[in-house]
């Protein structure tokens, strides 16, 4: 069946036209003006802290008015090529049209998907914590696997990322890992990612090659900022120090300068040693502490609102995903029924297409909810 190339370019500038009245580019350009008078000014470096946030910040307006603007401007393209191959009755130019247009309807896509992320918290970066569960030294391994996974999906996109916690496992693997993907809309991204994640294959551990099941959690909470109210008394903290550890547990260093603080009210139990020093460590604790107290929080508010309204059920928290290595290949996800057979794209860092379903299956079940 032939591409109706007239119908899918109406389909686009439309969608287009939605995603430049949700980021209201107008707005952005005077961001990026505002930005780039700061940027000017020459005793900027002065206050260092102050210039990073101001270059950042720039480049990351930048970047995002150009994502919009350069896609306007390839839909163009391809509406040129499309013109050219009608034409001239080419086959090969419409075949590189048709081409184009995969690519295009997928970037204008995950355009899209950004304006949906439209949550309190969701413009934040984010702090993701990976823990091993259930199934031994399997669990531990499967949890390095979803750390890899997670840092080359960053690595694809140019996301910076800054690991802050690992915690190894005796033989391999991962008992648990904590790290921060700090740009905008990364916790609106990752927080689909959230839940307990499941994997099926034949153990790399086991002589007798037997196929094992493990499960590992992922934890995703929005960075805290200076303007957020989450105030901890000091007598609700407990800190221990202790030497940072590598893999096997040996000390990889002599000063006691890892940091693990414990909210006691809560229970919630912070781990912070890949920073230098001891100050260092207690400070990336604090933030982390305060992002999971926030996120806590809010959940304790959602829980009392549908308790109110008579509702229990629980979307969050149950197995999310399934990686099956064997007796097939696929992963799949169990609330969008979202899959894919290409396992080690997957393993990889290639979720986009799990992170978009997701987003959109948690906008339609608010929108369900309200």
């Amino acid at each position: 069946m032939a591409t109706d190339f007239t119908q899918e370019l109406k389909d686009l500038r439309a969608t287009m036209s939605s995603v430049r009245e949700v980021t209201d580019l107008s707005s952005l350009e005077a961001t990026i003006a505002d930005f780039e008078r700061q940027a000017s000014d020459p005793h900027l470096w002065d206050d260092q802290e102050k210039a990073q946030v101001v270059t950042s910040g720039l480049s990351r307006a930048k970047a995002e008015h150009d994502r919009i603007t350069g896609m306007d401007a390839r839909i163009d393209d391809l509406e040129a090529l499309v013109e050219m191959g009608q034409e001239e009755n080419d086959a090969e130019t419409l075949a590189e049209a048709e081409k184009e247009l995969v690519g295009v309807r997928k970037a204008v896509g995950e355009l899209e998907v950004r304006t949906l992320l439209s949550g309190e918290y969701d413009e934040r970066a984010a702090v993701v914590t990976i823990r091993a569960g259930a199934g031994g030294v399997d669990a531990a391994d499967f949890a390095e696997m979803l750390m890899r996974m997670y840092l080359r999906w960053a690595e694809r996109h140019h996301y910076p990322v800054k690991v802050l916690d690992t915690s190894y496992a005796e033989e391999a693997g991962l008992k648990s890992a904590t790290f921060e993907v700090d740009v905008p809309y990364a916790y609106g991204n990752l927080s689909v990612e959230a839940g307990t994640h499941r994997l099926v294959r034949i153990s790399p551990f086991d002589n007798q090659g037997r196929r094992q099941t493990s499960f590992a959690a992922v934890e995703v909470v929005p960075l805290i900022e200076q303007t957020d109210t989450i105030e901890i008394p000091e007598n609700d903290l407990k800190i221990d120090v202790f030497r940072s550890s590598g893999p096997g547990g040996q000390s990889v260093n002599t000063t006691d300068s890892a940091v693990r603080m414990t909210h006691l009210p809560t229970g919630t139990v912070v781990s912070m040693q890949n920073e230098k020093s001891q100050i260092q460590n207690r400070a990336a604790a604090l933030r982390v502490m305060q992002s999971r107290l926030l996120l806590l929080k809010k959940a304790e508010e959602a829980a009392e609102r549908k308790e109110l309204a008579g509702d229990v059920k629980a979307s969050w928290g149950e197995q999310m995903r399934s990686y099956v290595l064997h007796p097939y290949q696929m992963v799949k996800d169990l609330r969008t029924e979202h899959e894919v057979g290409n396992t080690s794209g997957v393993f990889d860092g290639d979720i986009d297409g799990f992170i978009e379903t997701g987003i959109r299956w948690r906008i339609a079940q608010e929108k369900a909810e309200a």
